[in-house]
């Protein structure tokens, strides 16, 4: 007898596309096309997700139909559309997945938290065709800093981001919120940062203990004791927004 404990089964897509070439709606033109199914198993293909019209999963059954519209029915699995309350996938190829990530998501997992990270979810989302699959990752955000984040799916690529990020991301821009707007409306801030033993990161006049970190603002609008600030970072330092702020007040 096979073990069958501890062993997951992952399906394959088993698609066929379908071009529209007359007006019409899902459910007739799917039964036209799949004549040797019955109506019943039309209906379950639709209500699973089986059935993409344009590259989107659907379900209503009355969807109208255009011509050039494309209908694809996958008797594998159904169609998967990632969804996450804190991550929208803005590009994704075989190379790379380029996401927007919400405010309070951890970027990659840290001492307390494994798997509520932009990493481990969107690496569990890829080993969905494959589970042996990896991701890499080419840079991060401060958890409560929302922005755009690149996971790479080959480590050669990783590598070949992390050692050239200064060539291909030109620049380095952030909206923030300030308490207390700053006496001058437009700067440059620079200092040393340097990180003590609880992990506070501050600035530091000693070369030798921290690391240059150079930031411009530029204050967008004021209301009362709050001012929304326009930043540019000329490096990529940890908490180095929040730090230069805290230095002008």
């Amino acid at each position: 007898m096979q073990n069958r404990k501890n062993k997951k089964r992952y399906e394959k897509d088993n698609i066929k596309s379908f071009m529209v070439s007359k007006e019409t709606t899902l459910l007739p033109f799917i039964i036209e096309k799949l004549s040797s199914l019955s109506r019943t198993e039309v209906k379950a293909l639709l209500k699973y997700k089986h059935i993409a019209v344009k590259g989107k999963p659907v379900t209503q059954f009355d969807l109208p139909l255009l011509p050039g519209d494309k209908v694809d029915v996958n008797f594998g699995r159904s169609f998967y559309q990632f969804s996450h309350p804190q991550i929208k996938i803005l590009y994704e190829d075989e190379w790379m997945i380029v996401i927007e990530k919400s405010s309070g998501l951890l970027s990659v997992a840290n001492e307390t938290t494994k798997d509520k990270t932009a990493h481990f979810i969107l690496r569990e989302y890829i080993r969905r065709d494959n589970p042996e699959a990896e991701l890499f990752v080419c840079h991060r955000l401060d958890q409560f800093t929302s922005g755009i984040l690149i996971f790479s799916k080959d480590e050669a690529l990783k590598d070949e981001m992390r050692e050239n990020w200064d060539f291909y991301v030109k620049e380095r821009k952030y909206v923030c919120v300030t308490e207390r707007v700053p006496d001058k409306l437009e700067d440059d801030i620079t200092s040393y940062l340097e990180e003590n033993n609880h992990l506070h990161v501050h600035s530091t006049s000693n070369a030798n203990r921290g690391k240059l970190a150079a930031t411009h603002y530029k204050v967008i609008q004021s209301r009362g004791r709050y001012a929304l600030v326009d930043v540019e970072i000329f490096t990529g330092k940890k908490n180095q927004i929040r730090v230069h702020m805290s230095d002008i007040g």
